[in-house]
């Protein structure tokens, strides 16, 4: 079972491997974003983390610790970032409810539901080189492990670089958005991957 210091620690893991990988989402957001992938992202992770420390008593329960990511990143990370990701953990969060622990089947249910919100908002499937690439596969790997899941988010991410954008900004660049892996999805996997590194600690494996 999963308590709420789980998902804080899954939180500080995240923030860690933005705040590592910053410079790189920002260079993969250059050619077919704004630029400001792994900046947005450090900053509103960092006032994740801030949030968190903030507020304990309001965050108490695992799905508390995801709404209250999720509602900092949607106020602090700016264009479609925040609403994105803000929205998968707020729905992850929402569908875990008051419970003081949730086992890893109800994790994974939760996070199929933030996944599904997330595609809801943006009108994007897997195929269309968003997040989605990475989400979904990581999500449905779950079932295995989350280090499987890391994993096929990760596979997910690398195989958006032969696809042409459907949505979002990269979309207006038409053919030319081929050949570039997406910012979203790559951090999309970094935040399954330190889902994964929370889970299964290198000594567990």
């Amino acid at each position: 079972m999963r308590d709420a210091e789980f998902f804080r620690r899954w939180m500080a893991a995240a923030a860690a491997s933005v705040e590592r990988e910053a410079d790189r989402l920002t260079e993969l957001d250059s050619p077919i974003g704004d630029a400001d992938h792994g900046s947005n992202l450090l900053r509103g992770f960092t006032a994740v983390l801030a949030a968190l420390e903030a507020e304990p008593t309001a965050a108490a329960a695992p799905g508390a610790v995801l709404q209250l990511a999720g509602r900092t990143l949607i106020s602090t990370v700016g264009g479609a970032s925040g609403p994105l990701y803000g929205t998968l953990l707020r729905r992850t969060g929402k569908v875990l409810g008051e419970s003081a622990e949730v086992s890893d089947a109800e994790l994974r249910e939760a996070l199929s539901e933030g996944v599904g919100a997330v595609a809801r908002l943006g009108g994007a499937a897997p195929g269309d080189k968003t997040m989605l690439d990475a989400l979904v596969p990581g999500v449905d790997a779950l079932g295995t492990s989350y280090r499987a899941a890391a994993i096929a988010a990760e596979n997910g991410a690398l195989a958006t670089v032969p696809m042409r954008a459907r949505k979002g900004r990269a979309s207006y660049l038409g053919e030319r958005s081929i050949g570039h892996q997406d910012p979203g999805a790559t951090s999309s996997a970094l935040l399954l991957g330190a889902l994964a590194d929370v889970a299964e600690p290198e000594g567990a494996r």
